[in-house]
């Protein structure tokens, strides 16, 4: 015979399964990672890849421009063939470049990333979220300070991707 859940907080109730996962729709998050001693329960939702794909080009004249003959060669192709990727933030939260504040970032400028490289940690909700950079590219730009708080899809980083 299987003892009922009891009120005191049994971690492995369904019920209390459920209030976690409502508690992580109703909050935008992407994990819930709690530990009581031994006893550990982790859920994390599958959430699509936040990635933009932009090719670089020249900037539009503010003014009209000039006459000339040499105006029409001038817009005519990019000079570089780069394309940049954006990782856009997962969630909600607040945004930290390392593990703690004595550890040395996750990425700089110029760090090769892969698919699963850890690039900043989201601490929302007093959960710390890890997130990959889900492409593989080097970083080019940081986009946000360590600590400054982080809106659902706002640019984090900058990759420069060569194909």
């Amino acid at each position: 015979m299987s003892k009922p859940a009891s009120s005191s907080g049994d971690i492995f109730d369904p019920e209390r399964i459920r209030q976690l996962i409502e508690l992580m729709h109703e909050h935008e998050l992407g994990e819930i990672d709690l530990r009581d001693g031994s006893v550990r329960v982790r859920l994390r939702k599958h959430v699509e890849p936040m990635v933009t794909t932009v090719e670089a080009r020249p900037a539009a004249p503010s003014a009209p421009a000039a006459r000339s003959a040499a105006a029409p060669a001038a817009g005519a192709a990019p000079a570089t063939d780069e394309k940049a990727a954006v990782i856009k933030s997962p969630m909600v939260g607040t945004f930290f470049s390392s593990a703690s504040p004595e550890a040395a970032a996750f990425v700089k400028v110029g760090d090769h990333v892969g698919p699963e490289t850890t690039v900043c940690i989201i601490e929302a909700m007093k959960v710390f979220n890890e997130i990959p950079a889900e492409l593989s590219g080097q970083i080019v730009a940081v986009l946000v300070g360590n600590g400054e708080p982080v809106e659902f899809g706002q640019p984090l980083f900058k990759l420069s991707q060569s194909k």
